[in-house]
């Protein structure tokens, strides 16, 4: 398998992953991503502001993620909890998985990949938020020794579990 950077002629994989996972939301009741977000425009800027990462496995995008090193203002103020570290940290966004490659452990390898990335930066905290009905994510959070730090809440208002992990 490998992990890279996504170029503009991934849009379309990662794209049609994407809407995948739109339809699985819609499908489960969770209303992550069912207002057309994220869209192309939104997958270019990551690609463009080199942040858009893909898992490659056979020649196949078969997960996408968003990965930024930039800070996240909405995690400037947390509640109901705290964050474990204030220092330098990597943010994860938009990660979804192909449909076709669910189950085989692939969200847990682009933590892994997230994790030596990080370290080659000399970061050692990654940030997470989510749907509080996204209980998938939150299991694999947990799984891979994220914490639950507390809420977080978006430009819009809306709220978000918020988890980290220090490496």
């Amino acid at each position: 398998m490998e992990f890279r950077k996504a170029v503009k002629s991934d849009i379309d994989s990662i794209m049609n992953i994407i809407k995948q996972a739109q339809d699985y939301f819609k499908k489960e009741g969770i209303d992550q991503w069912q207002d057309g977000y994220p869209d192309v425009e939104t997958i270019s800027n990551d690609i463009a502001e080199g942040n858009s990462y893909v898992l490659l496995k056979d020649n196949n995008i078969v997960l996408t993620a968003a990965v930024s090193f930039d800070g996240e203002s909405t995690y400037d103020s947390i509640y109901e909890g705290e964050w474990i570290t204030n220092n330098e940290y990597a943010v994860i966004h938009r990660i979804a998985v192909d449909n076709n490659y669910k189950g085989l452990g692939l969200s847990s390898q682009i933590i892994k990949s997230v994790e030596e990335l990080c370290l080659s930066k000399d970061v050692h905290s990654i940030k997470v938020d989510t749907e509080h009905e996204n209980i998938s994510m939150q299991k694999l959070l947990k799984k891979n020794k994220f914490q639950y730090c507390g809420i977080i809440h978006l430009e819009d208002g809306s709220e978000r579990v918020a988890f980290e992990k220090t490496i």
